[in-house]
């Protein structure tokens, strides 16, 4: 039988490990996301000392989502929708971004590989799946944008710092045990 989580980022590893493929959550708290994989690339050459980091990921909850930003004059930046993506086209990269990162949840639409349920086992992260098509829904847990990274990429792939609440109902679609919907 599924759980209902109602959960606080971020997460420690024993919180994670008790999510269940299946379960629904809602998340509040700060979440990264991006939908790009130049953005993961440069992730990934962060690790190398290629790129510098714009903030730090440790324990994070790291979302394939798209974005469109507004920018207005004064500087101020304005999320106008979130809507997940594909995560197997980072297929390659996110075992690597999971282990070097901590990561404790990732998300998006249609799951990860064997080498990414491989990574999350042992570093105690969960896959979330999100909503497809479901921007307004996931637009509205919005509160407010706490960071900007990589400025220099178009607004979708660029990596963003949120403030959410009530983000979901978001389903555990890989957990921490190699569960996987």
């Amino acid at each position: 039988m599924s759980a209902i989580h109602h959960l606080n980022l971020p997460l420690s590893e024993d919180t994670v490990r008790t999510l269940r493929a299946g379960d629904l959550v809602y998340l509040d708290g700060e979440i990264i996301v991006t939908a790009g994989l130049p953005t993961h690339q440069r992730l990934t050459g962060t690790i190398t000392g290629q790129w510098e980091l714009p903030f730090a990921l440790d324990g994070a909850a790291f979302f394939h989502l798209g974005s469109y930003i507004s920018e207005q004059s004064d500087g101020n930046i304005t999320i106008e929708y979130i809507n997940p993506t594909t995560s197997t086209r980072f297929n390659d990269l996110m075992p690597t971004l999971i282990a070097h990162f901590n990561l404790r949840l990732i998300g998006g639409k249609g799951g990860l590989d064997h080498r990414s349920v491989e990574a999350m086992q042992k570093t105690g992260c969960a896959y979330l799946s999100f909503l497809g098509g479901g921007a307004p829904l996931h637009s509205a847990a919005i509160k407010r944008v706490i960071d900007v990274g990589w400025s220099d990429l178009v607004s979708h792939f660029r990596l963003l710092k949120l403030e959410v609440a009530g983000l979901g109902p978001l389903t555990v679609g890989i957990d921490a045990h190699g569960a996987s919907l």
